[in-house]
């Protein structure tokens, strides 16, 4: 039974047993009563052990639980008030129907704005949990036996609402990944370039040196072709001297 399914239990079973308070008679009215106020007293108990510090968190069900929490206020002054009569006399059914409209003022307000809020807020599955937690509460409260699997599935889920929460301030570890992760791919874009120029000067560096070794290649050639002529010519002229008899 999820959180909404169980508080809204609740309210129905208080509201029969108002039903019942106004058909009853005498000091029946007491003892009816003496049934209400147990049952609120429980169901405020859960609500603000459990529920409420859950809703308090988000911002959409923020104020409403905050004003819930007031709510409560008003109508536990009203038990003490009703609890200390031994009698219900008219003053006392006056201010037992004042109660009444407190209560039921209250359970619109829960059910019409800060469950639909609150299934915004909170996956199905810690709605469950909530559940499970306020159930387990009741039973112990009420001197009842836990359910073992009730006890297991409130502290599983108990987890993804701490994580939830967690998320909400700023602490998930999911969204600070997803933030580091832009950073980390722009440091890697600029390490790639930084490599990237790094290759392209090494090239450059590279292309310029065999440039300058093929400059010094080709003045060399030139040089050598430019001697061995100049051997050639002296060689030829050598010849020809001493072919006409002249001087070398």
């Amino acid at each position: 039974m999820n959180a909404f399914e169980l508080l809204k239990a609740d309210h129905e079973k208080v509201n029969g047993l108002f039903d019942e308070l106004e058909a009853a008679t005498g000091k029946a009215k007491l003892s009816v009563f003496n049934q209400i106020k147990s049952e609120l007293e429980l169901h405020t108990h859960i609500e603000e052990t459990i529920f409420y510090p859950a809703l308090e968190k988000p911002e959409e069900t923020h104020d409403l639980t905050l004003e819930a929490y007031e709510e409560h206020k008003m109508v536990k002054t009203l038990l003490a008030e009703l609890s200390g009569s031994r009698t219900a006399d008219d003053e006392w059914q006056a201010r037992a129907k004042v109660l009444r409209e407190n209560v039921e003022h209250h359970v619109d307000e829960e059910e019409n704005e800060l469950f639909d809020k609150a299934d915004d807020a909170f996956s199905d599955e810690e709605i469950e949990a909530l559940g499970q937690q306020m159930e387990a509460e009741k039973a112990r409260q009420q001197g009842r036996t836990v359910p073992q699997n009730s006890v297991r599935k409130s502290t599983k889920k108990k987890k993804g609402i701490v994580s939830r929460i967690a998320e909400f301030v700023g602490l998930g570890s999911s969204s600070s990944s997803k933030k580091a992760a832009p950073g980390k791919k722009a440091a890697g874009k600029k390490q790639a370039a930084g490599k990237a120029t790094k290759k392209k000067s090494a090239t450059k560096k590279r292309g310029t040196k065999k440039a300058a070794a093929a400059t010094k290649r080709s003045s060399k050639s030139s040089a050598s072709k430019r001697q061995a002529q100049s051997k050639k010519s002296a060689t030829k002229k050598r010849r020809s001297n001493r072919d006409y008899g002249l001087p070398k």
